[in-house]
């Protein structure tokens, strides 16, 4: 009989623990448990740590130099954890990101996570691929300019695999922008390309990493997959779905039984592939300081730009 999968613990889709909560986290590590709450039902259920029970914490951030300096990747190998990370790497963009360290500092935390822990346990994410305008009528832009030094160091450190998603324009995307710029001649207006355009930066992407050993996935984009309809050759010149947190993958890596099984409280019905996971951390209660303007989770800025609102309905009224 085949033994119970072990957990695999996401840190985390709903904020940037290493570079935020990174103390909160290990001290939950110290206690031996996480109370993890539901964040539609609001309903808190105890998660176990002992090592039998979680075969793999998989991180996500954007800014790994905390984690890298105070040694936790070591701190929870040696506690017998296997790890895996999620690094977002994009284009410099004080606009788009204002609060992430300088484009070359986080290539240099890229080179260090696969010297430290492997290049097969660490992925580059761009995400997302943003088109944009600064003003009603103005000039499409982007967030490309970086791709390619990007992909240098990514191929240096011998990184296997890219994953790009496009941005989604949530209504709380919307309502954040209206908020930020209020005066007419000083907005963000994001632009989600036809499939033509999507087919055409992944075609220059691919372009880009072609015979650099790095293989292109895509992100909950169902549909862009869907019409390439190829798949990768010798020199992974092809397109793939992915698996942000991947049961199968962590198997090959590390052995044991860790989940496999497809996470459909994801976005499955987008094309993602994720294998069931535990995400920790709360969108309430730890709020990213990164700001990103497209972001979907719960940035800093926007508990503030509620309070002002509030402030400013009372004075009204």
């Amino acid at each position: 009989m085949a033994p119970n999968p072990a957990k695999i613990l996401s840190a985390s889709r709903r904020t940037d623990i290493p570079a935020f909560y990174l103390d909160w986290f290990m001290d939950q590590i110290d206690s031996g448990f996480f109370n993890i709450q539901n964040p539609v039902t609001r309903t808190v259920k105890t998660l176990d740590l002992k090592k039998e029970n979680i075969h793999s914490i998989v991180f996500w951030s954007k800014n790994y130099d905390v984690f890298i300096n105070t040694r936790a990747g070591e701190k929870l190998q040696d506690a017998g954890y296997h790890l895996y990370f999620n690094f977002t790497v994009n284009s410099e963009s004080a606009l788009l990101e204002p609060n992430i360290p300088p484009l070359n500092e986080r290539l240099n935390q890229l080179h260090l996570l696969a010297e430290k822990f492997g290049a097969d346990a660490v992925d580059w994410r761009f995400d997302p691929v943003c088109f944009y305008q600064t003003r009603i009528n103005g000039p499409m832009l982007d967030n490309l300019k970086d791709f390619e030094k990007i992909a240098r160091t990514a191929q240096k450190a011998q990184i296997k695999k890219c994953v790009v998603s496009f941005c989604d324009p949530y209504a709380k995307i919307q309502k954040r922008i209206q908020a930020l710029f209020k005066k007419p001649d000083q907005t963000i207006l994001f632009s989600d390309p036809c499939l033509e355009q999507k087919k055409q930066v992944i075609q220059q992407l691919k372009d880009h990493l072609k015979n650099s050993g790095i293989q292109l996935y895509l992100c909950c984009e169902k549909h862009v997959f869907s019409s390439f309809c190829q798949p990768p050759d010798d020199q992974g010149s092809g397109v793939l779905e992915n698996a942000c947190v991947d049961g199968r993958k962590l198997k090959l890596l590390y052995g044991g039984h860790p989940e496999t099984r497809r996470d459909y409280g994801q976005r499955s019905k987008k094309g993602c592939r994720c294998s069931k996971s535990i995400d920790v951390g709360s969108y309430k209660d730890h709020p990213c300081f990164h700001n990103c303007l497209f972001c979907y989770a719960n940035p800093d800025m926007d508990s503030k730009l509620k309070e002002v609102s509030l402030y400013e309905e009372s004075h009204e009224n």
